[in-house]
């Protein structure tokens, strides 16, 4: 079980594949395994780095709280570690977050950036983003998770044929500590790095799906004050695309990849 010593934690990573190094992250509750669809074809071309954030997976959950510069700086010292870099980065929702922290923070690590259905901030903007925040900080209390994974993975993977799709989600999500994932949870409300966005002049691509949390507009809207970025739709899908729908999700990853040219 590959770990490498990073800060105050050990981090667990898996590299598959070679040429151009490719950084994968994860969101909220997931780990490595959750990439399974990804790394068979990204590794075909790209060197494909994935590994589990601080609290997640088999990394170290040391007690928080956590924040988004921490899990970046974590990223950072990952790759120097490995002697790895610049990278092209895939974030999604959680690891999105982190991606724009890393460019924010740490940009000469950063080659390029695919951003999925995640954003520059999570700050409410009115009453009833400050109560749904709010809600699922009650309901992930309540149910903890286990019970909450049961509640998400029906919005998440909705359909039929969807069944073992949700009871993969299920069986991930609740192998979390209660504790880690509640400091990463918290990590993210409040965070905010629009202000920085402005000078991120590397190549991103923002990847929305059509049935998201958060409208494509809104990702349009903050793509729209980055000097090199772009959106695109994914059709029929909600937020964790890169599990629902794999191979639309992969080709759209791998034709901007490989637009990028080698390093």
């Amino acid at each position: 079980m590959p770990t490498q010593r990073v800060r105050d934690m050990d981090v667990y990573y898996e590299i598959t594949g070679s040429g151009d190094p490719v950084l994968l992250i994860h969101g909220l509750g997931s780990r490595t395994e959750d990439w399974e669809e990804q790394v068979p074809a990204l590794a075909q071309h790209f060197r494909v780095i994935t590994y589990d954030v601080r609290g997640h997976g088999r990394s170290s959950r040391p007690s928080g709280p956590y924040s988004l510069k921490e899990f970046a700086a974590d990223a950072a010292g990952l790759l120097k570690a490995l002697h790895v870099g610049p990278v092209h980065i895939v974030g999604l929702s959680m690891g999105g977050m982190i991606a724009f922290q890393l460019m924010a923070d740490h940009p000469k690590l950063v080659r390029s950036a695919v951003i999925v259905n995640s954003g520059p901030a999570l700050v409410p903007q009115n009453g009833a983003q400050r109560r749904a925040l709010m809600q699922r900080k009650f309901l992930v209390r309540l149910l903890g998770p286990r019970g909450w994974a049961k509640l998400l993975s029906k919005k998440l993977f909705p359909r039929p044929e969807h069944a073992s799709k949700r009871e993969t989600f299920i069986k991930r999500m609740s192998e979390n500590d209660r504790r880690a994932y509640t400091a990463a949870q918290n990590a993210l409300i409040g965070w905010s790095v629009l202000d920085r966005v402005a000078s991120m002049s590397h190549p991103t691509l923002v990847l929305s799906s059509d049935q998201d949390y958060t409208p494509v507009a809104v990702k349009e809207a903050y793509a729209a004050l980055m000097p090199n970025a772009r959106v695109e739709v994914l059709a029929n899908s909600r937020h964790a695309a890169p599990m629902e729908n794999p191979q639309q999700f992969n080709r759209a990853v791998l034709q901007f990849l490989q637009q990028q040219g080698s390093g």
